[in-house]
Parts: structure tokens; C-alpha cells; sequence
């Protein structure tokens, strides 16, 4: 049990009867452990070298265990730590063999799924998998996943997993489309709407992605649909970076209290929103006020200030307040 700890066998049987027993000379271990004197000798010797023994200078010379927690405790430490760095060496040269491999084999970068089924498990599997955020372009008229269908997204979400989802106008005509949208926002999905969607896709992680190979839905073709899985690669960074693109473009969808999406309608992003009292104060904020002389000049705390500020992010889906200047400007704010 204490190889872990650099022990053999029989320096884990002697040093056992050592910590039973508050002293013991080589005979004495050797009588009760059934091992010859000499061999007893090199065991003790051995122990006192890795500190887990100390002698006295009694004759017969006599042994004492050291406590456990002095003797063992540290050397475990070690091991941990060694077996660490190895995890971590092992880790790199995998990543470094599945890269020389995925340059040499096409196949390790893309894979082809054929069939709605084995489209619907590898979605599964992926989102399964996920551990930090999932990217969604979903299109009107599904291929393989019936709206409401995709149970694995609910789990992930409660797990953690952060959810970015784009929908297509047209997506919100199919039957049950909405509530799915509802259901989602309520369970932590980030939505936004857009006009159109060049294509079906889904990341994970950003080291995996699935997008259809030929159009598909009621309208696309009748076949079985085909789809690639793809790995890590320059292909999967420029589908990756389109997703961020049309996000930034995209209206954030809100659900109310009583389960009604806003955001959905063609030009409900292009409102305006905000109060006379937003209005003057983002005018401030883009010239490059500071918040507090913004505060001064409209009798507000900055406080007050903040809190218009972050309410103006939260409408535009804006991250910072760069993003919020440009979303004022997009949507006709200034």
C-alpha cells in the first residue's frame, strides 16, 4: 500500500513493525517478521537511508520508526508533484502528436456524419463534453434536431457551461420555436436574433465544431443530411470568428415576465430604447466625459450615472463601453 510512497514490500512490513513497536533490533525484527538476519539488516539500513528509521548506538544496535506524518507525508508530497509535471509532459506531447498528425491526415481535421441520427448523437456527445461555452447558429427549419429537442443544452447550463445562441428571423415561424427560445433564456442561454444566418453551425469549446455540408430542412435537400465534425484548425478559427462577428451585429433577445421574446420583430431592434435622460448622458459618455464630470454636469451621483450606463449596456448587449458606443451608433441612439 505504500509504494506510492517509494517503499518496497518488505521495507513497508519492517517499517510497519517498527511504528507498532517503540524499538527493535535486527534479530528482534527478523524473529517476528520471518525474514533472515541478514537480509533484515540491509531493510533497516535501507529505512534509516529514506528517514523513515532511526538508530541508536546501543548494542545491539537498535531501530525506532520515524512518525508517519515526518516520514511519509512529505514523500507523498513529492510524488504528487512529480506525477504532475509527468500529467502535464504527457498532456504536451499528446497535443504535439495530434498535431503533427491532424498536418499529415485530413482525417484527423475533418470527419463526415452521414444521417439525421448520427448527426443528432454527435450534437449530443458534444455538448456532453463541453465544459466552458457552447456557440450556436440556428437556422430556420431544422435538419436533424426538432426545436424543444435538444435536452442536452438544459444540462449543460446547469453544469456550468455558457450558452451564446443566434437565431435567424425566419427561425421563430417554426412551430414550437418560440417557447423553446423562452425556455432557454430562462435557463441561462444568451440569445440574439439576426436577419439571416449563412449556414447551421455549432462550437464546442472552441476546439470542435459541427456545421451541414449540403443545405437540408423541409426546404434543402431530401437526402440524408451530411455534416463535418471539425477539429482544431485555421478552418475552425474562421467559423469561430464569423460567429463573433454576427454577435456583435445581433439583437439581444429578452423575455419578459409573462414569457413574450422582444427582439424577434425586423427593425424592433432599430428603436430607441432609451430615456431623454440615457440619451444625454451616452452623449457625454462617447465624447469621453468622464463619469464623474458627467455626474456633475447632469446633477446625477455617479452612482446614478453607473447604473444608466450599465442598464444602456444591458439593452445594446454590450460588453464594455466601447461595444456600447458602437451598438448607440448602429442602432441610431446618438
Amino acid at each position: 500500500m505504500l509504494e506510492a510512497a517509494g517503499l518496497t514490500e518488505v521495507e513497508e512490513t519492517v517499517y510497519r513493525l517498527l511504528v507498532s513497536t517503540a524499538t527493535a533490533s535486527a534479530d528482534e525484527v527478523a524473529a517476528q517478521t520471518g525474514l533472515p538476519p541478514g537480509q533484515t539488516e540491509g531493510v533497516l539500513a535501507s529505512l534509516a537511508t529514506k528517514g523513515l528509521a532511526s538508530r541508536a548506538d546501543s548494542r545491539p544496535r537498535h531501530y525506532s520508526a520515524t512518525p508517519p506524518d515526518v516520514a511519509l507525508l512529505p514523500r507523498l508530497q513529492r510524488h504528487a508533484d512529480a506525477l504532475d509535471k509527468a500529467r502535464t509532459a504527457v498532456t504536451d506531447l499528446l497535443e504535439s502528436y495530434r498535431s503533427t498528425a491532424r498536418r499529415q491526415d485530413a482525417g484527423q481535421l475533418i470527419e463526415v456524419i452521414t444521417g439525421s441520427e448520427a448527426l443528432r448523437q454527435h450534437l449530443r456527445q458534444m455538448q456532453e463534453n463541453a465544459r466552458h461555452e457552447m456557440l450556436w447558429f440556428c437556422k430556420a427549419q431544422y435538419v436533424a434536431m426538432p426545436s424543444g429537442s435538444n435536452r442536452a443544452e438544459y444540462e449543460a447550463l446547469a453544469r456550468g457551461v455558457r450558452y451564446r445562441v443566434l437565431y435567424e428571423r425566419a427561425f421563430f415561424d417554426d412551430e414550437g420555436a418560440i417557447d423553446n427560445v423562452v425556455e432557454g433564456v430562462q435557463a441561462g442561454e444568451m440569445a440574439r436574433s439576426v436577419p439571416h444566418l449563412p449556414l447551421r453551425l455549432a462550437v464546442a469549446d472552441r476546439t470542435f465544431a459541427i456545421c451541414p455540408l449540403v443545405p437540408g430542412g423541409p426546404h434543402g435537400s431530401p437526402n440524408e443530411p451530411t455534416a463535418a465534425l471539425l477539429r482544431d484548425s485555421s478552418l475552425l478559427e474562421a467559423l469561430t470568428a464569423l460567429f463573433e462577428r454576427y454577435w456583435e451585429d445581433a439583437v439581444p433577445l429578452h423575455v419578459s415576465a409573462s414569457g413574450t421574446v422582444g427582439g424577434t420583430d425586423e427593425g424592433e431592434g432599430d428603436s430607441d430604447p432609451l430615456s431623454e435622460t440615457d440619451r444625454r448622458l451616452l452623449s457625454l459618455l462617447v465624447a469621453g466625459v468622464a463619469d464623474k464630470a458627467i455626474a456633475s454636469q447632469m446633477g446625477l451621483s455617479r452612482r446614478t450615472v453607473q447604473r444608466h450606463i450599465q442598464h444602456m449596456m444591458t439593452l445594446a448587449g454590450a460588453a464594455t463601453r466601447m461595444q456600447l458606443a458602437w451598438q448607440a451608433a448602429r442602432r441610431g441612439w446618438l
